[in-house]
C-alpha cells in the first residue's frame, strides 16, 4: 500500500511501513530525490526567519540542510552526529529516541561545531518532524553552546507533530492502521 502526497507541486507515492501491529507510518525517503530536495528547500526558505547556522541531525535531513544552506548563499550548516567520530574533540552528547529508529540513539557535536553555533541563530531543519524527541535533542544542543533557536523547520510533519505551532512545515503526513486507513487524531 502507498500513500499519494503532494508536496510543493511534486507528487510522491510513500509505501506504508509497519510500527506495530496496528501502527504504520508513511515512509518518505529524500535520498537519492534530487527533485523534492531541491524544491522543498526553496519552499521553506520562502517561509524562513533571518538566521545564521542550520543545524539537522544525522541523517535523512542532511540533504536537505545542504540544499537550504546553498540556496541561502552557502550559509553553514552543521549536523548532529549519531556517535563520536575520531576526528571530534571535546563532544558534548544528547540522547533521542526516534519513531524511525528502533533504540535510543546519540546526537553530538564536537568543538568545531559548538564555535560554529555559539551565539548564532539557528534553524532546525529535519525532512519529517513526528514525535518531536530528534527536534527536542537538537534544542538541547542548541542550549548547550549559548544558540538562538529562530525556527523549527520540516518538509513533513507527522501525527502528533501535525498543528504544533512552533513548526513550519509543507505538509502533513498522517499515521495509518494496518488496513491503510487513516488514524485520526
Amino acid at each position: 500500500m502507498d500513500y499519494k502526497i503532494n508536496i510543493a507541486g511534486l507528487e510522491r507515492d510513500l509505501p506504508l511501513c509497519r510500527v506495530s501491529d496496528d501502527f504504520y507510518i508513511a515512509a518518505f525517503i529524500l535520498f537519492g530525490d534530487v527533485e523534492m530536495t531541491v524544491t522543498a528547500a526553496e519552499a521553506l526558505l520562502a517561509k524562513a526567519p533571518e538566521f545564521d547556522v542550520i543545524l539537522t541531525a544525522e541523517s535523512k535531513g542532511i540533504p536537505l540542510a545542504f540544499e537550504m544552506a546553498r540556496q541561502s548563499g552557502n550559509k553553514p550548516y552543521v549536523v548532529a552526529r549519531k556517535g563520536k567520530k575520531l576526528y571530534m574533540k571535546d563532544v558534548f552528547t544528547v540522547t533521542v529516541n526516534s519513531i524511525t529508529t528502533d533504540h535510543l540513539q546519540q546526537l553530538c557535536i564536537g568543538e568545531d561545531e559548538r564555535h560554529t553555533m555559539a551565539g548564532k541563530r539557528i534553524l532546525l531543519v529535519d525532512d519529517v518532524i513526528s514525535t518531536g524527541e530528534s527536534l527536542e535533542s537538537l534544542e538541547k544542543l542548541c542550549d548547550a553552546v549559548g544558540a538562538e533557536i529562530v525556527g523549527r523547520m520540516a518538509i513533513l510533519a507527522e501525527g502528533d507533530a501535525i498543528g504544533r505551532g512552533d513548526i513550519t512545515y509543507l505538509e502533513p503526513l498522517p499515521v495509518f492502521h494496518a488496513d491503510g486507513t487513516i488514524i485520526e487524531e
